[in-house]
């Protein structure tokens, strides 16, 4: 019997992140640092591992930001290619956009991911799934669904008992059932091509429904390993800090027993750095600053007897002495003043100063 081909992976990484403003105003959410590394290093990684050789990057915003930083794929024995998505098509529109760059082969499997999903599920399973098809019948799509305590607020994916999709329920007051996409998704070649080619298209909306009322072969591959939507502040500092911690399982780096990664470029005084922290290159950390469960990106500084907790503080930003952060997102190149406690939660854009 011959070798099974190697799947093809498309990852989704043209989004503005709003969300994640303003850490996002110079760069793309897909780059900022998580657990020491930029996010997509995980996902990268993972792919790899699953035995992916060839990795398309679907990009928009910021494009030109991401070969500089990824390269040509080789660290992690892949090739890596990039297609710009010159106007937002949305998440199918995006998929539709790199076919090109996939191959021709109708019956090739083709990896999706949402590139700010931080996940640790069973990905060779989920592609065994895909190709065992059901009672001799090919698969179209397998969709990743988590299962949730509490569903209200996602779109729910009912699946039958051989975990055949059977609808896609939005969001509401008496969920259909727990569980929810979780944003991976192995599409059958061919079927990319079904989707309208330079026009917006959502797959959770559009691409999905549409082939379960045409028959389609959908089928759901329920993993409740680590999931985190990577797509807010705070998701991403308790994403970083689960990646150091060993919580969240990925094979771009290695959890610390120190309970903190610090870059060898970056200066740590007699400070307290813990929690799951990271402190990336070039940082400066003052005596007596208390760092813990946060994230200080490339060249920020702390200074003496300042108190940084579960918080991002942005390249280039100065946290002053005795200053007190809670949950704070600081922007590039912001100054907080000596002695100010910003409110909880409190986001200062790029370039602010707060005194």
């Amino acid at each position: 019997m011959s070798e099974l081909p190697s799947p093809e992976a498309v990852i989704v990484a043209g989004g503005f992140g709003t969300r994640l403003l303003p850490l996002t105003a110079r760069r793309p959410k897909h780059l900022l640092d998580v657990g020491g590394v930029p996010f997509l290093e995980h996902q990268i990684a993972r792919l790899a591992q699953a035995g992916v050789e060839h990795i398309v990057l679907a990009t928009s915003y910021h494009a030109d930001m991401f070969a500089p930083v990824l390269g040509d794929g080789s660290r992690w024995g892949v090739r890596l290619d990039y297609v710009l998505e010159e106007e937002p098509l949305g998440t199918g529109g995006a998929i539709r956009n790199v076919a090109d760059s996939l191959t021709d082969d109708p019956n090739g499997a083709v990896i999706i991911l949402n590139g700010d999903v931080l996940s640790g599920h069973d990905l060779p399973g989920q592609l065994a799934d895909f190709r065992a098809g059901r009672n001799g019948r090919r698969v179209d799509v397998s969709l990743h669904l988590v299962e949730v305590e509490d569903a209200r607020a996602f779109g729910c994916v009912p699946t039958d008992d051989e975990g055949r999709v059977l609808d896609f329920v939005e969001k509401s007051e008496n969920p259909v059932t727990n569980q929810i996409n979780a944003g991976c998704y192995i599409f059958r070649r061919d079927v990319i091509d079904t989707i309208p080619a330079g026009t917006v298209v959502s797959v959770e909306r559009e691409t999905f429904p549409g082939l379960v009322a045409e028959g389609n072969l959908v089928v759901g591959f329920v993993d409740s390993a680590y999931w985190r939507d990577v797509g807010t502040p705070a998701a991403l500092v308790a994403a970083s800090r689960d990646v150091v911690l060993g919580v969240a399982p990925t094979p771009a780096v290695a959890s610390v027993e120190s309970g903190a990664r610090i870059d060898p470029s970056a200066t740590v005084g007699k400070a307290s750095v813990g929690g799951g922290s990271v402190v990336m290159a070039q940082a400066e950390i003052a005596d007596g600053a208390e760092v813990t469960g946060s994230v200080v990106m490339t060249g920020a500084r702390v200074e003496a007897g300042a108190t940084v907790v579960d918080s991002v503080v942005g390249p280039g930003a100065v946290i002053g002495e005795k200053a007190q952060l809670t949950e704070a997102t600081v922007g590039d190149d912001a100054t907080i003043g000596a002695a100010v406690t910003l409110p909880v939660g409190e986001r200062v854009d790029c370039a602010d100063r707060r005194e």
